[in-house]
């Protein structure tokens, strides 16, 4: 006799096996972000503009710091360190995502982040620095130019936070 709440083993591993399937997810993120980043690196001149849109251009810039080029001038150590905070987020977010209950958003959003993790880890390993190739601006004002990887990890980031801020709404109904 299973006591009331009680969850079948059966359940368990179905959802494990669903929260697996997000991975794929992450794998097609990884996948399109290697692509592209080698298409920018075969296509591409290093530092050079080509305009593609009003306010958007391709680039070809190698980052060896973090997000907007933090701690890009700090003389190498860097590398080592963000390299092994990735491996850590990346792992921490793995359990993370196996262990969730039919939190499709919240899967979602791991995925995006996991993906593009592993995307810029890569480069980091294998390259010493992360890729990026995109480059928006306004008027003389020029972002700082990011990837593939970027965008799945900021799209990730948002649903987070979206889902943080709605979740709680909804589970006061």
């Amino acid at each position: 006799m299973r006591k009331r709440g009680a969850v079948s083993s059966e359940a368990v591993v179905q959802s494990k096996m669903r929260n697996a399937l997000w991975l794929l997810l992450s794998l097609v993120v990884v996948g399109l972000d290697l692509w592209t980043k080698n298409l920018a690196q075969s296509g591409l001149e290093y530092g050079e503009f080509v305009p593609v849109l009003p306010y958007f251009n391709l680039t070809l810039a190698y980052n060896p710091g973090a997000a907007f080029s933090f701690l890009a001038d700090a003389g190498g150590w860097q590398r080592y360190f963000f390299t092994a905070v990735a491996a850590i987020a990346v792992l921490i977010m793995l359990v993370w995502l196996l262990r969730l209950k039919g939190e499709k958003i919240v899967a979602c959003s791991l995925a995006l982040i996991i993906g593009g993790a592993l995307g810029n880890l890569y480069d980091r390993v294998m390259l010493g620095h992360v890729v990026d190739f995109l480059d928006f601006y306004w008027e003389a004002y020029h972002f700082p130019a990011f990837n593939l990887a970027d965008s799945a990890i900021t799209l990730g980031a948002i649903l987070l936070i979206v889902d943080m801020l709605f979740a709680g709404k909804k589970n006061d109904e």
